[in-house]
């Protein structure tokens, strides 16, 4: 038995990024057409009162948060204050809010970096808060791990019905391509193709290209959350829920290094010149692989390689780029 229905009026907090845009397409493939959106001329999601007189107005039924600031290494680094406060100012909001207006179902959408820099690999969801976090990213996680326990909190004393998927990196159409903001994949992409438009014979990568790194495409984080929504439930009978109930990894099981990652999108690209490793800039986590077999058993997997996410990924990229509609 389906836990939403297609008549249900759902709420995609974030539907203009990458993954709030991906579950929206994913959503309307599935049958689910009464969906409702907002743009921030309409809607702050980190004003408080701005977040109680809109869902106090259109009542949504089930509430997906996919809104959130993002970003790579280099703009957590300069910017932690930012990437804590808005994200904690957005969940909290959005989360208590929806409770108290009697959402049916609630989904909120984390990150891999909520787990400790170190830990046993692959990730299992008992691993959160083993460690110490990867230092770089520590602000964004640590308002991802308070979103994840405030939704684990809420259900536990309020029986209300809150879900956690928690993404490793990921990628596809609608992504950042900023020279130093973006996540490694997209970064990538932008100086092959960038340095192949200039006829450049190098590429300077960051770090030394030795960590491992696991890469879901946007579109699979999208069909697994309408999965989680469909056949997730968490029961409230025992109050003394543990960690690895509150929350599902998503991701493919498979990993890959930069180094070959940053080889393998040259190639799709066409560039064939040099690529150097500027080994002064950080790695960060040395491997970050997650344990996928609780999703996996329920009955998700993920379709879409690596190889063909990044093939599809670079046509968005050169289409989004010859419209103007890249975000850089």
């Amino acid at each position: 038995m389906k836990l939403i229905e297609k008549t249900d009026l759902i709420f995609i907090a974030g539907h203009k990024g990458m993954v709030g845009s991906a579950i929206k397409r994913s959503l309307l493939r599935n049958g689910y057409s009464n969906l409702i959106t907002a743009g921030k001329k309409d809607l702050d999601l980190s004003d408080y009162e701005s977040v109680k007189k809109w869902f106090a107005f259109h009542k949504p039924q089930i509430v997906i948060l996919a809104a959130a600031k993002v970003g790579g290494i280099e703009a957590n680094f300069k910017l932690p204050c930012e990437f804590i406060l808005e994200n904690l100012k957005i969940q909290t909001n959005v989360i208590e809010i929806a409770r108290e207006n009697n959402v049916k179902r609630f989904l909120f959408l984390g990150s891999s970096c909520i787990y400790p820099k170190i830990c046993p690999q692959p990730i299992k969801e008992e691993s959160l808060l083993t460690g110490s976090l990867e230092i770089t990213n520590e602000p964004y996680a640590i308002a991802k791990i308070a979103g994840l326990k405030l939704c684990s909190a809420m259900r536990k004393q309020y029986k209300f019905d809150t879900i956690s998927l928690m993404p490793t990196n990921l990628y596809g159409p609608g992504d950042n391509y900023h020279a130093t903001n973006s996540h490694v994949l997209p970064s990538l992409i932008n100086k092959f193709y960038t340095a192949m438009e200039n006829n450049n014979d190098k590429v300077v990568c960051w770090g030394t290209g030795n960590p491992l790194r696991e890469f879901l495409h946007v579109d699979d984080l999208a069909d697994a959350s309408i999965f989680a929504l469909e056949k997730y439930k968490i029961s409230n009978s025992n109050d003394k829920l543990k960690d690895q109930n509150e929350f599902l990894n998503v991701g493919t099981g498979k990993d890959i290094s930069i180094k070959n990652l940053a080889s393998m999108i040259a190639e799709k690209i066409g560039f064939k010149g040099k690529i150097i490793w500027d080994k002064s800039k950080h790695d960060g986590t040395p491997r970050k692989l997650l344990d996928v077999s609780k999703i996996n058993e329920l009955g998700w997997h993920a379709s879409i390689s690596l190889e063909k996410g990044i093939e599809k990924t670079i046509k968005s990229y050169i289409y989004e780029k010859e419209n103007n509609l890249l975000r850089v």
